[in-house]
């Protein structure tokens, strides 16, 4: 396939090696997207949006033939406390984690980590129902 991320060669690793500084518009909401004030060295996705392109297998590499939009569907934290937004590719369902940005749009971070509380497995209407069955005080009595 002839993508638009694939106009230039590179030698494999590249860009773990090299800090990605190219300026990009983003395929879903068609901001230019700069890696200045990002605080990466290889920026990733849309700050706005959040939104990724398939465009590794392996990161850096920039051998995905996909080449699909990564949409956010997740954040979750590293071991180290730093965040990372889990991406899932809409045309073949590859999961990738990245690490976020400094200039990254902290609403759209936090929506992300609020989504479990906010839609929970289980009607919010039924959680008095259930903490009286668990005694009030987190066991569940029989």
């Amino acid at each position: 396939m002839n993508r638009e991320n694939k106009r230039k060669s590179f030698e494999k690793g590249y860009y773990k090696t090299h800090a990605g500084d190219d300026t990009f518009v983003c395929k879903v909401c068609g901001r230019t997207v700069t890696s200045s004030g990002a605080g990466v060295r290889h920026r990733n996705h849309c700050p706005y949006c959040l939104s990724s392109q398939h465009l590794d297998n392996e990161p850096g590499d920039r051998a995905a033939d996909c080449g699909g939009i990564m949409e956010p569907i997740a954040v979750w934290v590293r071991k180290n406390g730093e965040w990372a937004i889990i991406h899932r590719c809409k045309i073949c369902g590859t999961l990738s984690s990245n690490c976020i940005a400094a200039d990254d749009n902290p609403m759209k971070l936090m929506s992300f980590a609020m989504r479990p509380v906010s839609s929970p497995p289980f009607p919010l209407e039924r959680i008095e129902e259930m903490t009286r069955l668990m005694g009030g005080d987190g066991e569940l009595k029989w």
